[in-house]
């Protein structure tokens, strides 16, 4: 028997020792032993550390357990069951092993993710050696401060799946917007489809980002989202074929001018409106459809600006548009809003969030 070996059957034997004190002592010692071993401890020797230590270990208080933590963390094979147990612990134990532990199995982070507080999940957010699927659990089940920490953690990787999710949790949120715009790997389509949720910063980093994306990689992009938009608004409206067909006829007749528009959208015909909206400024039918029911006056504004609409139209479609007397208590503001903005700066913005229509997506070809 080496002496390792004898000096464990020693401290085994000693860990029946009721002393709290002593067992403190012999958890240390154990520890000890197991560092002076081989990196590659493994079989029954594993076993005995891994048993030892655990039993040790479970009548100690936080702040030994704690310490037992921070030096496994660093250690690229360790007890397994202990390891396990501390990562499941409070998250002041936890902690160290969650956010840096080498030890530790992805089967045990995902049950621990599964399992365990916001506070667990968000340390396993910061590791650097984050799965898709790990990081896709804690998208799943983590609140909004736990997505904060995976979207800062660079190196933490998003599926398509997990880059939807997030972009759509982080509507209405700027704080999570911000840290969306600022990762490297969110697709460009869902870049354009943030793009009128967000402040004018972000706005100008989505255009600077598209704007690097190569042309066949953005159509591409587009594509996809459009597929995505179309899935995620349903079916088209009701009266959308016979407002299609109407609207073909007027353009065959050259019919169709701005203040056709507005003369729809007194009538009612929102339908009409829009998908005449669509063939005078060149934008998908969802994208047009999403901003007058949500009523994106911002959006609107670049459309309308885009298609060299005068400002007194603009402001017609806003009074329309909005609640009954909200346009008008607020037209100045929205004057003001559409007069600011460049016709230029339009342009580009359509150049980038502009999806291509195609026969299959609904607007009229």
């Amino acid at each position: 028997m080496s002496t390792g070996s004898t000096r464990l059957a020693e401290l085994i034997a000693l860990a029946r020792e009721p002393s709290s004190d002593r067992r403190r002592e012999l958890l240390r010692e154990v520890t000890d032993l197991f560092f002076d071993a081989s990196p590659d401890a493994h079989g029954a020797a594993m076993g005995l550390f891994d048993e030892v230590m655990s039993a040790l270990a479970a009548d100690m208080e936080a702040e030994v357990r704690a310490e037992l933590a921070v030096r496994l963390a660093p250690a690229r094979v360790s007890p397994p069951s202990v390891t396990a147990a501390l990562a499941n612990d409070e998250i002041a134990v936890a902690l160290p092993l969650l956010t840096h532990g080498r030890g530790l199995a992805e089967a045990d982070l995902l049950a621990i993710v599964r399992t365990r507080s916001q506070a667990h999940l968000q340390a396993v957010s910061s590791r650097g050696d984050l799965s898709f699927a790990l990081a896709d659990e804690i998208v799943e089940r983590g609140d909004d401060a736990t997505l904060g920490v995976l979207l800062d953690n660079d190196r933490a990787p998003l599926s398509r799946t997990a880059s939807e999710t997030v972009v759509d949790r982080s509507a209405g949120k700027p704080d999570l917007q911000r840290r969306v715009v600022d990762r490297h790997d969110i697709p460009v389509d869902l870049l354009n489809e943030m793009y009128f949720q967000v402040e004018a910063r972000l706005r100008h980093k989505i255009l600077t980002r598209i704007e690097a994306v190569d042309p066949a990689e953005l159509d591409a992009a587009l594509d996809a989202g459009r597929k995505r938009v179309a899935t995620r608004d349903g079916a088209l409206p009701p009266d959308y074929a016979a407002a299609e067909a109407h609207v073909r006829a007027l353009l065959k007749r050259g019919a169709v001018q701005p203040a056709t528009l507005a003369a729809f959208l007194r009538a009612g015909e929102r339908t009409r409106f829009l998908i005449a909206l669509c063939e005078m400024a060149d934008v998908d039918f969802h994208t047009a459809r999403r901003i007058v029911e949500k009523q994106e006056l911002d959006g609107l504004a670049i459309i309308c600006k885009a298609a060299d609409f005068d400002r007194a139209l603009f402001l017609t479609f806003t009074v329309l548009i909005l609640d009954p007397g909200q346009g008008m208590a607020r037209a100045a503001d929205y004057g003001r809003l559409y007069a600011d903005l460049p016709r230029e700066a339009a342009l580009r913005a359509m150049r980038f969030w502009r999806m291509r229509r195609t026969s299959g997506d609904g607007v009229a070809a």
